[in-house]
């Protein structure tokens, strides 16, 4: 038996294949550096939100914006390199997990500047 869930070998799978797509055939100016970070796709293979970070804080918005139009041909070409009956819709989120991170270590790095001028 597989160690894990046949929905989480797809996600795997979409994570890899999402990403080259956006890389190297989306062909629009508003998307930048974008890396997709996580996948996540429901048991019944229908849905798949496609968690992405967009470096520079002020091209989120407009990249956003790129990908969720971008959606249907990135769905099409996923469809021509996985073979499944059925690809599942997309939705692309902002992970702002990163942010948080960095967040947490800002703090950090503070408090324990405070430790040593005590």
């Amino acid at each position: 038996m597989l160690p894990y869930k046949r929905s989480q070998r797809v996600a795997h799978l979409f994570k890899e294949e999402i990403a080259d797509i956006i890389m190297n055939r989306v062909n629009d100016p508003r998307i930048g550096f974008v890396s997709v970070t996580d996948v996540e796709v429901t048991e019944d293979l229908k849905l798949a939100r496609v968690f992405v970070s967009i470096l520079k804080e002020e091209e989120r918005e407009t990249g956003m914006e790129a990908l969720n139009q971008a959606r249907s041909f990135i769905r099409s070409e996923l469809g021509g390199r996985v073979r499944m009956r059925f690809i599942p819709a997309l939705e692309f989120r902002l992970d702002t997990s990163l942010d948080y991170a960095s967040k947490i270590e800002g703090l950090l790095k503070k408090i324990r500047e405070e430790e040593g001028e005590r």
